[in-house]
């Protein structure tokens, strides 16, 4: 009978095993295909067909896109915005979260109410509009990073890990003397590592990823963030409109910019990703 139950456990891990290698290349199929695209060349694009593995690659559309002042730009506003806006929300997010999770707040079941009403009740688009217009961020790069500076969600999940925390650290150091102040720098953010990192990594995807707020607060087209220019590349290029003097189809182009936008957050994993898990699930166990 053990031995039944080993074969079926067998057969059933390879199954499962199968059926993720299959979904696996599903999903990175369209990554595979944007990229083998960017190096397509003109003439394979004038040979017509589905192009999936170009036979004379070409890096200029590369060429191009990084020789584009503008896209130079935008992708150090999508820095600007990924680094220091990452910073300032987790900065916030922390702080808040302490405070909700020490027991000492005085009306700490009224402050989190107040969190939790505008994530099940979200505002709209015009009462934010106006916020952001009268505190006079409208146009500038503060419109992309205070508006939403605390996801309640994020601030929940980091309250949660904060309450995880052995009490006797923080008694411990309230005997000794330290003050909320001391105990949050020097005990809580070291212990915090994982759940920073998760949700630094989160933070960092949405800034780099900013598009319709992008839209919607930036009338300069100097603090345009690379999403918003990617969206008008794009466009010029199913237009036709790119200049007669390019040595690359639209088409490459189009995928060659989707690269240069997509890339620098994807090498963001790799060094994050031992805290990634950790830190989710440690923070999602206390409701």
């Amino acid at each position: 009978m053990l031995h039944v139950n080993n074969r079926g456990n067998r057969i059933a891990d390879t199954i499962i095993h199968v059926s993720l290698l299959v979904v696996a290349m599903f999903m990175l199929f369209p990554f595979i295909y944007v990229l083998l695209g960017s190096f397509t060349s003109f003439q394979d694009f004038a040979g017509g067909g589905v192009i999936v593995i170009p036979k004379e690659p070409s890096l200029e559309a590369y060429r191009y896109v990084l020789s584009s002042p503008s896209l130079m730009q935008s992708i150090g506003v999508s820095m600007f915005l990924a680094s220091v806006g990452t910073l300032i929300k987790l900065a916030m997010t922390a702080t808040m979260a302490y405070a909700l999770a020490s027991k000492h707040l005085v009306f700490r079941r009224f402050f989190l109410l107040m969190v939790l009403i505008p994530m099940l009740f979200w505002p709209g688009i015009i009462p934010r509009f106006l916020v952001v217009r009268e505190t006079g961020l409208l146009n500038t790069l503060w419109a992309l990073i205070f508006p939403s500076a605390i996801d309640a969600f994020y601030l929940l999940v980091m309250r949660n890990f904060f309450m995880d925390l052995p009490i006797e650290l923080f008694e411990s150091a309230e005997l000794d003397g330290a003050n909320d102040l001391t105990i949050f720098t020097r005990i809580v953010l070291p212990l915090s590592k994982p759940i920073l990192a998760a949700i630094g990594l989160f933070y960092a995807v949405l800034q780099w990823n900013l598009y319709f707020a992008a839209i919607l607060y930036i009338r300069t087209p100097e603090l345009w963030p690379v999403q918003v220019l990617l969206r008008q590349i794009l466009i010029l290029g199913e237009g036709n409109n790119i200049e007669a003097d390019v040595v690359a189809p639209a088409f490459s182009m189009q995928m060659a910019t989707v690269m240069v936008a997509t890339v620098p957050i994807i090498i963001l994993y790799p060094f994050l990703q031992r805290y990634f898990v950790k830190g989710v699930l440690t923070g999602a166990i206390k409701g």
